[in-house]
C-alpha cells in the first residue's frame, strides 16, 4: 500500500496521475495533467489565463533552444527575434536551423535580403500569409 497522502494534491495526483499528453480518460473523454477534461463534448477546455501561461512557459523554452543554437539572436530587435522565435514555434528549432542563407542575412543585418529568402521557401508556400508577414516584419522591424 502506497503512503497516506498529506495533502490534497499528493492525493489528486495518486488517483489521477500526472500525464503529460492528451490521454483518454476511463470514460472515453480526452483529459490532460492531473485529471484535467479538456474534452470539449463534456465542457472541458482551458481558459485564456491557463493558455497563457502555456504559452509563455513555450516562448521561455524555444527562446531557450534558438539561443542555445543561435547566441546572436539575443542581440537582435524584438521584433525581428520574435520573427525568427515565430518560425521555431512553428516548425521546431530544426526546422528553423534549415534557413541557413535568411539567417545568415539576418546575423549581419541584411534584412531585406533575408525577407526575400523567406518568402522562397517551401515554408512560404505552405502558410503564404503568415511568411509574408514574418518577412515584412523582418524587413522593416515593425509589428504586423
Amino acid at each position: 500500500m502506497s503512503a497516506t497522502p498529506t495533502d490534497l494534491k499528493t492525493l489528486l495526483y495518486r488517483d489521477e496521475g500526472k500525464v503529460r499528453h492528451v490521454y483518454k480518460d476511463s470514460l472515453g473523454f480526452d483529459t490532460i495533467g492531473a485529471g484535467r477534461l479538456v474534452d470539449k463534448r463534456k465542457g472541458g477546455g482551458l481558459s485564456d489565463v491557463e493558455i497563457d501561461y502555456l504559452l509563455d512557459n513555450d516562448i521561455a523554452a524555444k527562446r531557450a533552444e534558438v539561443y542555445a543554437a543561435l547566441p546572436w539572436v539575443a542581440q537582435l530587435d524584438a521584433v525581428r527575434e520574435a520573427v525568427l522565435l515565430s518560425m521555431a514555434f512553428q516548425m521546431g528549432t530544426e526546422g528553423l536551423l534549415e534557413f541557413v542563407r535568411t539567417l545568415a542575412a539576418v546575423r549581419y543585418g541584411k534584412y531585406d535580403d533575408a525577407a526575400v529568402f523567406m518568402l522562397e521557401s517551401k515554408w512560404s508556400e505552405q502558410t503564404p500569409e503568415r511568411a509574408g508577414r514574418m518577412a515584412e516584419m523582418m524587413k522593416s522591424g515593425e509589428w504586423r
